[in-house]
């Protein structure tokens, strides 16, 4: 008898459990613990954003490392954000040059971490009309090589070179003034090494460049997000 009783005990919890979990779920069918903390996280920035946001990371290529070295900074990539179809999506200088996923963006990226900045006066100055010439004029870059040698022409093109041209010559804005190769720290050991396999002996210290450190560090903008 005592066995039958500790069964039937056993089948009612069991089977009361299961009612109030089926009805924990109706009721909350989005249950907020089902989620990660991560997925949490980027739910909420994404609330926050805005087209012509500027997103940077640390991306952990050989290549990233040594402009970090080189810029003194711990931005080595950076892409600038728009809105398409209701999507939040980072248009970036990569291999190609493409439109990517604001959750894929954040992944690439060193721990997962990254800054959001914005123009001070981005409501006011990046209306409706300006961010469509801003997203028109990116539409020719779409699918172009990534530039490795940092030329600071239109054929190829680096992350931080088509940020500052999209605002240039789409917006009028000017988000930094324009550097040169021989500016930046180029004797650390592992940026000789990039500037070897690179250029040879024939650096072109006098080319035109612009890091993403430099319009980091613009008085133009204001940080939105911050996780690092």
């Amino acid at each position: 008898m005592k066995k039958q009783k500790y069964l039937f005990l056993g089948i009612t919890f069991l089977l009361s459990f299961g009612l109030a979990l089926f009805v924990a779920m109706s009721v909350f069918p989005n249950n907020p613990f089902s989620k990660t903390k991560k997925e949490k996280t980027e739910n909420v920035a994404e609330t926050k954003l805005k087209d012509g946001d500027i997103i940077f990371q640390t991306s952990q290529s050989p290549q990233c490392e040594a402009v970090r070295i080189a810029t003194n900074s711990k931005f080595s990539h950076c892409g600038i954000i728009y809105n398409i179809d209701g999507k939040w999506f980072v248009f970036e200088a990569v291999q190609p040059v493409k439109l990517t996923p604001f959750d894929e963006w954040i992944q690439h990226g060193k721990d997962n971490k990254y800054v959001v900045k914005r123009l001070k006066n981005a409501d006011q100055v990046l209306t409706p009309i300006v961010v469509q010439k801003m997203q028109n004029y990116s539409q020719q870059f779409d699918g172009k090589q990534y530039d490795a040698y940092f030329e600071w022409t239109d054929t190829k093109i680096y992350c931080s070179e088509l940020v500052w041209k999209i605002y240039k010559n789409a917006a009028g804005i000017e988000l930094s003034k324009l550097r040169e190769l021989k500016d930046f720290n180029l004797t650390d050991a592992r940026v000789q090494k990039i500037l070897k396999e690179r250029y040879g002996n024939n650096i072109p210290l006098e080319e035109k460049v612009i890091a993403p450190v430099d319009l980091a560090d613009s008085d133009l903008l204001k940080t939105i997000i911050d996780n690092y």
